[in-house]
């Protein structure tokens, strides 16, 4: 296990650095919202509906993560990790400029534009990267350890943030993101897979090694590919189903909560960067040093079902939040709730051979995506409604 993890040490630091990037702005950008849409106000109805609009189309183009993830089956892993962290950069300098209406609008365009081809295309090409060179009993593990440095940079992100002004957080957050993008071109080694011969349980999808010659059309995955991935494997398609459901209530409630808290309790930047810093202390310690302690004496499934049960848990207690200190009480449940990714996704990497990894990673984030769209369509104009002046009822 540890010669395992510190062969994998550049692609950790990669992700730690893309992620923190990336999470640093996710406590300011509420309040950047409100500002350029409805300044002064603490309550807007609008923000929310833009804000569910932009994930539900980000989460429709993002239903083409099979086709990332079986090019990277193809032209490797690091050559289609590029893409996505490169493009990131982009949206963050607007932001890290200007701040204003119409700075916000194009850094808002640009955003989903990138996003609908990119987003989450980094964690679960890293996933395939991963079980490259990890062999199958230990991937469980190697994923929490993965998930852990991701859950790092969310502290670290949101610490930085809670100690920077809004302008200073783009810019820091823009300036991260290119140092990812330096750091993985010139450590990052190109992912070596080791194809085996003997048929897998997915004897429908490809079997032979992906050759180098650059045909695209030929690399495409079809729809038959993807339905004979989920039919050949029922294991798979019980794990597509779950991360379908879970994915629609975990979007839902986070779509939803940050405006909640601000109506509610007038939370700003620095209480929602405070909230994220528990549940990623929360999340590290876990991934980090339960996960791969827990996972090979309990088995991923139940590893699953433990952490599927608390996260309902915390849902439930936040959709009841009463005072200001119950959100941050709840997130301290995130230390078992955060069981139930990395196990899912090791028990779907388990279903596939070894030239396969991306495509099928891809296929569970589709699945998420469009989980995403369901979500957001479903929970916007809920949350719009209920925190508007003219709610059915108060909660």
């Amino acid at each position: 296990m540890q010669e395992a993890v510190i062969g994998l040490s550049h692609l950790f630091m990669t992700v730690f650095l893309c992620c923190f990037a990336n999470f640093m702005v996710i406590p300011a950008i509420t309040d950047v919202t409100m500002a350029a849409l409805c300044p002064g106000k603490d309550k807007c109805s609008l923000a929310i509906y833009i804000t569910g609009v932009q994930q539900a189309i980000i989460g429709l183009g993002s239903l083409v993560m099979p086709l990332v993830g079986k090019l990277s089956d193809t032209y490797g892993r690091k050559f289609m990790l590029t893409l996505p962290i490169t493009f990131s950069i982009f949206p963050l300098v607007i932001l890290a400029y200007s701040r204003t209406k119409w700075y916000f609008y194009a850094y808002y365009v640009l955003k989903t534009l990138i996003a609908m081809v990119t987003e989450g295309s980094v964690q679960f090409l890293a996933l395939a990267y991963v079980a490259d060179n990890v062999e199958e009993s230990r991937r469980g593990s190697v994923f929490g350890i993965m998930s852990g440095f991701a859950s790092s940079s969310f502290v670290f992100g949101n610490v930085s943030t809670r100690f920077l002004s809004t302008s200073a957080t783009f810019q820091v957050a823009a300036a991260k993101s290119v140092i990812a993008l330096l750091y993985m071109m010139v450590f990052l080694p190109e992912s070596v897979v080791k194809y085996r011969t003997e048929s897998t349980e997915t004897d429908c999808l490809l079997e032979k090694p992906p050759t180098k010659t650059w045909k695209l059309f030929k690399t495409l995955p079809s729809v038959n590919d993807i339905i004979c991935l989920l039919r050949t494997s029922p294991t798979f398609s019980k794990a597509a189903v779950v991360a379908f459901f879970s994915n629609m209530a975990d979007v839902g409630l986070h779509a939803s909560l940050m405006y909640y808290l601000k109506a509610q309790f007038h939370f700003n930047k620095d209480q929602f960067a405070d909230l994220m810093i528990i549940v990623g202390i929360a999340g590290s310690i876990s991934q980090i040093t339960l996960t791969p302690i827990l996972t090979p004496l309990i088995g991923d499934e139940k590893m699953l079902s433990t952490g599927l049960f608390f996260s309902c848990a915390h849902m439930i207690i936040l959709s009841v939040a009463w005072a200001p200190w119950v959100p941050y009480a709840a997130a301290m449940i995130s230390i078992v709730a955060t069981f139930a990714q990395p196990c899912l996704r090791s028990i779907a990497s388990k279903q596939t051979g070894p030239s396969e990894q991306g495509k099928a990673q891809g296929c569970i984030t589709g699945i998420c995506s469009f989980a995403n769209i369901v979500s957001h369509l479903a929970f916007s104009p809920l949350t719009a409604l209920f925190l508007s002046d003219n709610a059915p009822f108060r909660i």
